[in-house]
C-alpha cells in the first residue's frame, strides 16, 4: 500500500483530483448509508443540488491528494501553489504574542492549512495540529510521519494530546483544531450546528480562557483543475464569552464557535464534507 502511495505522490495535483473526482462518486454510489448521510446533511444547511453534487467529487479530491502532501520530502514546500487571503489578519493575531489558536472546520483541503501556516509563519510561531490516530496501524505510522513537519508537530485527540497542546500556547505557540469533529464522551456539549443539535466540542474554547490565547480562523479552498490552493485566514467574527459572567459557560462558546463554522461553510458549501457523521453519538474516551 505505501508503494502504491508513493508512486500516487509523484503524480500532478490535476490528476490525482481527477481520479478522487471519480472516487468520491464511485463511493457515494456504492454506499447508500454515505449517500443519505451526505444529503441529509447538506439539506439541513440548505445547500443547493449543485453545490451538493459538487462536494461529492470535493470529497474525493481531498482523499486523492494526501500522498502529494504526505510524502514529499518533509523540508520541502508544498509543491503546488498556495496563494493566501487574510494573510495580514493572521499576521495581526500573531502580533498580540500570546498563543493562538486556529479553528478549521472539515472544508476545503485541511491538510493544507497547518503545513501552509507552518511554511509561512513557523519559524516565528510553531504550530501543533490535533488529530485523531487512524485504527489501522499502518496508516496510523504513516499519519504520525508524514504529518510531522519542521514547525509543525501533532498532538493526538487524547487527554495527553490536550496536555501537549497547553504547553504549546504557554509556550506562546499556536495550535490548530478542527471544531467541527465530534470529541468523546465528556469533552462536548450539545449545540446547534445548522439546526440540529450536534456534540460540540468545549476543548477550543476552554484553550483560549485557559492560556489568554487569541484566536482565529483558518481555511483551504481547493481551487479547480489543479491549480493549487487558497488559505483564508479571519478573526473569529464573535467574542468568546467570559466563563465567568452569567450565561458564558461552554454551552455559550460552543454556540459561539459553531456559529463561526456555518459561516465559513456558507462561502464554499461544495468543500465541506457534507458526508462527515457529524450528528452522531460521541465515542467513549481513550486512555492518557
Amino acid at each position: 500500500m505505501l508503494a502504491l502511495l508513493r508512486w500516487l505522490s509523484t503524480w500532478p495535483l490535476w490528476l490525482l483530483h481527477a481520479l478522487g473526482s471519480a472516487l468520491g462518486w464511485l463511493t457515494y454510489a456504492l454506499s447508500p448509508s454515505y449517500r443519505h448521510r451526505l444529503q441529509a446533511n447538506a439539506a439541513l444547511a440548505g445547500v443547493s443540488a449543485a453545490d451538493r453534487r459538487a462536494s461529492v467529487g470535493e470529497a474525493g479530491r481531498l482523499v486523492s491528494e494526501l500522498p502529494r502532501l504526505w510524502l514529499r520530502p518533509a523540508h520541502q514546500p508544498i509543491t503546488d501553489p498556495v496563494h493566501w487571503d487574510g494573510l495580514e489578519t493572521l499576521q495581526a493575531l500573531l502580533d498580540r504574542g500570546k498563543g493562538l489558536v486556529l479553528l478549521t472546520p472539515h472544508l476545503g483541503s485541511f491538510e493544507v492549512s497547518a503545513q501552509a501556516y507552518a511554511q509561512q509563519f513557523g519559524a516565528r510561531q510553531p504550530i501543533t495540529v490535533l488529530y485523531r490516530p487512524a485504527r489501522k496501524r499502518w496508516l496510523r505510522e504513516l499519519e504520525e510521519t508524514a504529518r510531522a513537519r519542521p514547525a509543525l508537530a501533532t498532538a493526538p485527540a487524547t487527554l495527553a494530546g490536550v496536555r501537549q497542546m497547553l504547553r504549546a500556547l504557554k509556550r506562546g505557540e499556536t495550535v490548530g483544531l478542527l471544531p467541527d469533529q465530534v470529541p468523546p464522551a465528556g469533552m462536548g456539549v450539545w449545540v446547534p450546528f445548522f439546526g440540529q443539535p450536534a456534540y460540540t466540542m468545549t476543548l477550543a474554547a476552554r484553550l483560549v480562557q485557559q492560556t489568554g490565547a487569541a484566536v482565529g480562523l483558518l481555511w483551504t479552498e481547493r481551487l479547480p483543475h489543479g491549480r493549487g490552493y487558497v488559505v483564508h485566514a479571519d478573526a473569529l467574527p464573535e467574542p468568546l464569552p467570559d466563563p465567568s459572567t452569567a450565561g458564558g459557560g461552554d454551552e455559550a462558546s460552543a454556540q459561539v464557535i459553531n456559529r463561526a463554522m456555518e459561516a465559513v461553510i456558507r462561502r464554499c458549501p461544495r468543500q465541506y464534507l457534507w458526508g462527515y457523521h457529524r450528528y452522531k453519538q460521541p465515542r467513549q474516551p481513550e486512555g492518557a
